[in-house]
């Protein structure tokens, strides 16, 4: 029973390898998405959510509180 005849092809398995290849030979890789460079001196406006004793630290200063953060996560991030 190991040699068993193999079943005549019919035309619905050769449709359904033809289809088959048609998709392999046709489908788009993805394209990776090209990665921004920051530019120097633009800024992005971005939500954050930050402890609130945190946010009255930095606005106790007086104006320029979000320059002050933003200077601290620069030093942070070691730029």
């Amino acid at each position: 029973m190991a040699d068993q005849p193999r079943r005549p092809r019919t035309l619905s398995d050769a449709r359904s390898e033809a289809e088959a290849a048609f998709k392999r030979a046709t489908t788009k890789v993805a394209d990776a998405v090209p990665k921004t460079v920051a530019v120097p001196g633009v800024r992005e406006q971005v939500t954050l959510r930050i402890d609130q004793d945190v946010l009255e630290y930095f606005q106790a200063g007086g104006p320029g509180w979000q320059d002050r953060i933003n200077a601290a996560l620069r030093k942070a991030a070691g730029k």
